[in-house]
């Protein structure tokens, strides 16, 4: 790296370390508010994060039949109290990130449906993880005035400046891990409580699979989930959630790129602190974590 490659990744680097700390001030804060919740209650030696992904339907089931070993607490994401399934698995913590969650969109009556089944369904100790930044100041206990449910903020706001403040960052609830994917969120949130083994079900991440671009120059997809009872996904054109507006090859690649990287990072800040994330998702893309067949 020549003199001037360095100044200006100097140079680069101190801008985005200040304007982090600035935004951080004016929009959210510098409270770990994951750490100060806590576990809700005693953790077990591992943390079992459920994603979306297709292999989840033939994962889950297995997953119930083990679940009774006590070995494993659960983290659930989105939509996944709507599962017949969700009582008897129990998760203690859920992740919300998806801007539709607390704005206004089109799926906002989804969105409600979720909210009730959730107030109706929880009968046990659940830790609510859902973004801090919230322009709109959705309030999250009027819609979810279930006592179980206890609602915990994290940080979204993306850190890119000096490498070695970074995991520094984040082992104080700081930075974010919202690289483009619940799930990571997820991930980060376990090592914030301090499971030192994490493990991914149903994270396929096979995001390229099936991209097209219709004669309207749209890029299209064909999303698939385990909820999917196998039947074939229909190619539809894909939006970016707020503001919605249609994606293009660039900016879909790039948000990728961007979530593929996220788990590099996570891999090595679990690293720092003796933690393991094991993905024994079937088929899954992600080439960071170690592997495991279940």
């Amino acid at each position: 790296m020549t003199l001037f490659e360095k100044l200006d990744r100097f140079l680069r680097n101190l801008y985005e370390t200040g304007f982090y700390f600035l935004a951080m001030a004016v929009k959210e804060n510098f409270r770990n508010y994951v750490g100060r919740a806590g576990t809700a209650g005693a953790p077990a030696p591992t943390m079992a994060i459920l994603g979306n992904g297709p292999a989840l339907a033939d994962e889950l089931p297995r997953l119930l039949e083990e679940m009774r070993g006590g070995d494993r607490d659960f983290l659930a994401v989105n939509f996944f109290a709507e599962d017949e399934r969700f009582a008897e698995l129990r998760p203690a913590y859920y992740v919300l990130s998806d801007p539709m969650f607390f704005r206004d969109t089109d799926e906002r009556e989804r969105v409600e449906a979720l909210y009730r089944t959730m107030n109706e369904r929880v009968t046990w100790p659940m830790n609510l993880y859902v973004q801090y930044y919230n322009p709109e100041r959705f309030d999250y206990r009027a819609a979810l005035p279930n006592p179980h449910i206890r609602i915990v903020p994290f940080h979204t706001l993306m850190y890119r400046g000096f490498r070695r403040l970074e995991f520094r960052l984040y082992r104080h609830g700081l930075g974010s891990a919202n690289f483009g994917t619940v799930v990571q969120v997820g991930e980060y949130i376990a090592l914030l409580l301090g499971y030192k083994r994490i493990e991914l079900y149903g994270v396929d991440h096979t995001l390229l699979e099936g991209l097209c671009v219709d004669d309207a120059n749209r890029l299209c997809r064909a999303d698939r989930h385990y909820y999917d009872d196998g039947a074939p996904a229909a190619l539809r054109p894909m939006f970016q959630k707020a503001p919605r507006r249609p994606y293009t090859m660039s900016v879909y690649l790039a948000e990728v790129a961007e979530l593929f990287r996220g788990h590099e990072v996570l891999r090595d800040y679990a690293a720092t602190l003796g933690a393991r994330i094991v993905n024994r998702t079937r088929g899954s893309m992600i080439d960071a974590y170690e592997r495991e067949r279940f």
